[in-house]
């Protein structure tokens, strides 16, 4: 904050920029679920499924890096505003070619590719923008707050989307998306005051390729981010199990009934909403790392749990559990670099982060994919909670990340 009138106004500025993102993200949870569905009803092949997805994660990882650097180099608010815009136009490309008549699957690929690289062009800016946006000392209840809204769309749109193909076209829900994303980008135009950061009002003298090797730099040379790094890396290779494999492992051990797999989506979001609620009325421990530290214990129990739990109201019980804990590790990890990283490097930073974020889980999955159809889910729950419950002492255990877990402010009252 560079004012008294900015310090003034931060709350007015964070309620319209959560609003909008809330309204742009809803409406783009919409048109996923819409383009998963059809590609399923159309096809019904794991084949099919499987290059859908690789679309929707490959260009966000290629592109991450990149877009760390430019949110680092450029206005934030434009970026956020620019890759909105991308989006909505790649969905009306869409809506308008399939209302011709015109619905090849290539071009529901093509279109979740561009769609994924508009998010990997925002998610660098919002991480390191929320600085700039929040006082240090509510950083942590803003993030908090912000994972329970996500978790609520996540929820929600399922629901709303299957609700609006029972009596709408999907073309609708494409044009709804568009909607969305003009709503968002209109209230980060007209209502958001963000100032410029130092390095984007700065003159550039170095190439991309320098900056993003100086973002590397960095990292490696600030032990506490390479640490944490490292442990987020192993992280989510093993929670691919919990993440993906559970509703395999319903439909083998439990029924193969509808209701038992939504029962376990709809328990994990309403954990996931509980738990940013607690984190934003919370706030976590005064050492972030200790708050990561039982979010990760609680994790690793709890997916050790699911693979001996013989109940299924039991086993849900224990979803919501780790949704609960999910925003208790989130939110502080990301108040970590937010409070922590200079805010030059900001952007390479979370670049880096979401290259980690969406490479390790399918990375996981290909190696615990194929192991599930050779051996019961229930032993890799066994195993990779067992190795999440281990590896969260490796938090509360490294000097570094201990030390930098340190508020640099006295939380607000």
């Amino acid at each position: 904050m560079n004012t008294v009138e900015e310090l003034h106004n931060w709350k007015r500025n964070i309620a319209f920029f959560l609003g909008g993102q809330t309204i742009s993200f809803f409406g783009s949870s919409l048109v996923q679920y819409a383009i998963m569905w059809y590609i399923t009803l159309q096809t019904q092949s794991g084949v099919m499924m499987t290059v859908s997805i690789i679309c929707g994660f490959v260009p966000t990882f290629f592109l991450s890096p990149f877009a760390g650097v430019w949110a680092d180099r450029y206005n934030r608010k434009m970026l956020i505003m620019i890759s909105d815009s991308l989006i909505a136009v790649a969905t009306l490309i869409l809506a308008i070619i399939f209302l011709m008549g015109y619905k090849p699957l290539w071009l529901l690929f093509v279109v979740s590719a561009v769609r994924a690289l508009g998010t990997g062009v925002q998610t660098p800016a919002v991480g390191a923008i929320l600085p700039q946006l929040v006082p240090s000392e509510h950083l942590t209840r803003i993030s908090g707050m912000n994972s329970s809204i996500q978790a609520t769309v996540m929820l929600l749109s399922p629901m709303a989307g299957g609700a609006l193909l029972t009596f709408a076209t999907i073309e609708a829900i494409f044009f709804i998306d568009v909607v969305t994303a003009l709503i968002g980008v209109g209230i980060m135009l007209l209502f958001i005051k963000i100032p410029t950061h130092a390095k984007a009002m700065q003159e550039q003298t170095t190439s991309y390729l320098s900056d993003m090797k100086l973002g590397f730099s960095y990292i490696r040379n600030h032990e506490y981010v390479k640490k944490f790094f490292i442990f987020v890396g192993f992280f989510f290779i093993l929670a691919a199990p919990v993440s993906f494999l559970t509703p395999l492992q319903v439909t083998r051990t439990f029924g193969n009934d509808v209701w038992r797999l939504t029962a376990v989506e709809v328990t994990f979001s309403v954990g996931m909403i509980l738990g940013g609620l607690v984190m934003s009325a919370w706030g976590g421990f005064k050492n972030r790392i200790h708050t990561m530290t039982m979010a990760s214990l609680i994790v690793g129990a709890c997916t050790f749990a699911l693979g001996v739990i013989p109940n299924f109201w039991l086993y849900l019980a224990f979803m919501v559990i780790i949704g609960v804990s999910m925003p208790m590790f989130n939110t502080p990890s990301t108040v970590l670099l937010q409070e922590k990283v200079d805010p030059d490097y900001m952007g390479r930073v979370f670049g880096v982060l979401g290259m980690i974020s969406t490479s390790m889980m399918p990375l996981g999955m290909l190696i615990f994919g194929p192991i599930a159809d050779e051996i019961p889910i229930e032993w890799l729950l066994i195993g990779t909670g067992t190795l999440i419950f281990i590896q969260g002492f490796f938090l509360r255990g490294t000097k570094a990340l201990v030390e930098a877990g340190e508020p640099t402010v006295e939380p607000a009252k």
